[in-house]
């Protein structure tokens, strides 16, 4: 889902940043706020855990990649907010060391993987797992269902990023100057890949990791925080 350089013209990745702006703002100042000093540690290792799941990435013919990514776990342990920063540092590292998404596409693989993702998985879980207790198996059902969902939602606005370069971005001849795949072929693609593959995965993770903590830590599962 790491959306490299090249793909997106210079306009919609100005675009993006400008619209992440606010929202790191905005993370940065919730989270400071909110996460107690015990929570820290448990933000630096939902980082590494994003980090660490997003290297294993499987190429996606049109020239994105598929993978999990963890943000619906973090946001589901710390808050949508804290999933939003700790996904976007693991994004930055990724791109600036190990060349996996562009520099220029930070903007956008946030805003897709950063901030949809969790906050769609985080309020999907929410309302699935209303009421139900710490240990009752709704909740493991609910993070599974938001894993899954998250992704896709995720990867939905990536093909359709990829799939509007070739109308925003041509040439007078009609050739497209960045990605050459319109919405006819990016979505059905990156579609069928979460939708059938990486979504589960994600899906799967996500429920394993929250049904764990219900039997081991499910103090971890309680907190109640603010999205706003």
């Amino acid at each position: 889902m790491h959306i490299p350089d090249g793909y997106l013209g210079p306009a919609t990745s100005g675009i993006f940043y400008a619209i992440m702006l606010p929202i790191w703002a905005a993370a940065s100042r919730i989270v400071k706020k909110t996460l107690s000093a015990k929570q820290v540690p448990l933000l630096a290792i939902g980082a590494s855990f994003t980090f660490l799941i997003m290297m294993f990435n499987i190429p996606i013919p049109g020239g994105s990649t598929g993978h999990a990514v963890g943000g619906v776990l973090v946001a589901i342990l710390l808050g949508p907010w804290a999933a939003c920063i700790a996904v976007t540092v693991s994004l930055v590292i990724q791109a600036l060391l190990f060349g996996d998404g562009g520099i220029t596409a930070i903007g956008a693989n946030s805003f897709n993987m950063a901030f949809i993702m969790p906050f769609t998985g985080y309020f999907i879980y929410k309302v699935i797992s209303a009421k139900a207790g710490l240990k009752s198996l709704r909740r493991t059902i609910a993070a599974g269902i938001a894993g899954y969902a998250g992704l896709n939602l995720a990867a939905l606005f990536t093909a359709v990023e990829f799939g509007l370069q070739p109308l925003l971005h041509k040439t007078g001849q009609g050739q497209a100057l960045y990605c050459p795949y319109g919405l006819n072929v990016a979505i059905p693609v990156m579609a069928l890949e979460h939708l059938l593959l990486f979504g589960f995965i994600e899906g799967i993770i996500t429920a394993l990791v929250v049904r764990f903590l219900q039997q081991h830590s499910p103090g971890l599962l309680e907190g109640k925080r603010d999205i706003l």
